[in-house]
C-alpha cells in the first residue's frame, strides 16, 4: 500500500488533484486498484534533522493507516511543507485527515 517507485510518483505528480494547507500538500490520482497507495516526500528544506523529517513521515502514514475510508482506489502524494513541533501534531494530524478527505473527491 506504498508507492515505491518513481514511476508511481511520476504518475501522480503529472496527473494530480492537489490540496493544501500551511503543513501538507497532498496530490491524489487515481489508480484502478481495489486499495489506496501512500507515497511520503519530506524534504530537507523542510526540516534539516532525520529525527524531524521521520516524525513527520510517521504522522502521515500512521493517519493514513488508520482512516482508510473515502481513499479506495486513489495513489497519494503526501508532501510537507514545514516542520511540525511536538505541541502542533495534534493540529497536524487533522489537518491532514480534512486534506485526505477532499483528496477522496478527485476521481477525474
Amino acid at each position: 500500500m506504498r508507492l515505491l517507485k518513481t514511476d508511481d510518483f511520476s504518475s501522480v505528480f503529472s496527473l494530480r488533484c492537489s490540496r493544501g494547507d500551511a503543513w501538507f500538500q497532498v496530490l491524489s490520482a487515481p489508480n484502478g486498484l481495489p486499495h489506496a497507495r501512500l507515497g511520503v516526500v519530506v524534504g530537507k528544506k523542510v526540516d534539516r534533522r532525520a529525527v524531524g523529517r521521520n516524525a513527520i513521515k510517521r504522522l502521515v502514514r500512521e493517519t493514513f493507516r488508520t482512516h482508510p475510508e473515502g481513499l479506495v482506489g486513489l495513489d497519494i502524494v503526501v508532501r510537507a511543507r514545514r516542520p511540525i513541533a511536538p505541541g502542533e501534531r495534534a493540529q497536524a494530524r487533522a489537518a491532514l485527515l480534512v486534506l485526505l478527505n477532499r483528496s477522496g473527491k478527485c476521481r477525474t
